[in-house]
């Protein structure tokens, strides 16, 4: 099953349609790349991905022990290269809500390491993850 579909707008916009719910993202070029840097570019969709499957992760594994990290956010920051243009680094601040012991917290770190999107960025891309608990 298709899972969006993606319509150029012109202008280096696009908008990518997901088939199941219906729901829409807006990307724009970056302004450093021709772009308007009106809503989110392709790139900073591959960093935000990283945070938000590793908060998914970490929210299934905090549901099947019983915790609640309702609250908990994280904050993305890329970093492009050159020659290629491409990703070269994300830097992901996960800021853990909830009352965690300190072996839950190695749980729950492993658990986001390990998400499918951490895994499928490719090695060349350095992943820095930092966790704060409340």
């Amino acid at each position: 099953m298709t899972t969006a579909s993606v319509t150029y707008q012109g202008q280096l916009r696009t908008m990518a349609v997901h088939l199941q719910s219906n729901n829409q993202i807006i990307t724009d070029a970056p302004t450093d790349n021709h772009g308007k840097g009106e809503a989110f570019s392709p790139t900073d969709l591959l960093a935000t991905s990283l945070a938000s499957c590793m908060m998914t992760i970490m929210g299934i594994k905090a549901d099947d022990m019983g915790l609640d990290i309702t609250g908990s956010t994280a904050e993305v920051t890329k970093l492009m290269a050159t020659d290629p243009r491409r990703v070269a680094q994300v830097d992901v601040l996960i800021k853990a809500q909830g009352v965690i012991s300190d072996k839950d917290k190695k749980i729950l770190q492993k658990a986001a390491l390990t998400c499918p999107v951490a895994k499928s960025i490719h090695p060349d891309i350095l992943q820095n993850v930092e966790f704060v608990f409340a």
